[in-house]
């Protein structure tokens, strides 16, 4: 289930909004100039879909971004609580940091929190299938996938070399939520 959490950067033990509903997600980031969409598959995917297969059934939703934003490249990231390295990949993403380009990223499966730091405001974002979220250039942020970590997701680049950050050195990130 996808929610949303915004606080107020000072008091990260009290939300000022706690939002279940997509619509109204969507609409209070888009007031802080964040997207966030849904998507649907053209078509079922298998149990364990290639690249190719989970590109192919986003095609559309996918060739309008690039499309409309400009983006490079195209590729699809998965997670799954067994792999050798989540624990590295997880702590690569706690800190607050920024990307000369927007992060997006839409999760095919599974579940991912991702946090902005906007302002004086804080927004949690729990994204789940179906979400799209582009996390505007230069914005502060960080990325939970948890100790267990089990999604899929499109990533799409403007920059040729991927996911580049620049970490902000503020220690923020301990003082909110984790995804467990």
């Amino acid at each position: 289930m996808s929610e949303m959490k915004v606080f107020r950067a000072d008091t990260p033990d009290t939300p000022d909004q706690h939002l279940t509903d997509k619509t109204a997600i969507a609409k209070v980031l888009a007031d802080a100039g964040v997207r966030y969409e849904q998507w649907q598959a053209s078509a079922p995917l298998s149990e364990q879909p290639s690249q190719e297969e989970v590109i192919s059934a986003y095609r559309a939703d996918i060739d309008r971004l690039m499309e409309n934003e400009g983006y490079q490249t195209v590729d699809v990231v998965s997670m799954v609580p067994d792999h050798p390295e989540k624990d590295a990949f997880r702590q690569k993403f706690l800190d607050e940091h920024r990307h000369s380009e927007d992060e997006v990223r839409f999760f095919v499966e599974g579940k991912g929190l991702f946090t902005l730091h906007i302002d004086d405001k804080v927004y949690e974002v729990l994204c789940s299938k179906g979400d799209l979220i582009s996390v505007p250039a230069n914005t502060p942020h960080w990325f939970d996938m948890g100790s267990q970590p089990r999604f899929v997701a499109i990533r799409l680049f403007n920059n040729t070399e991927g996911w580049v950050a620049n970490f902000t050195g503020s220690d923020i990130a301990t003082h909110f939520s984790r995804l467990d």
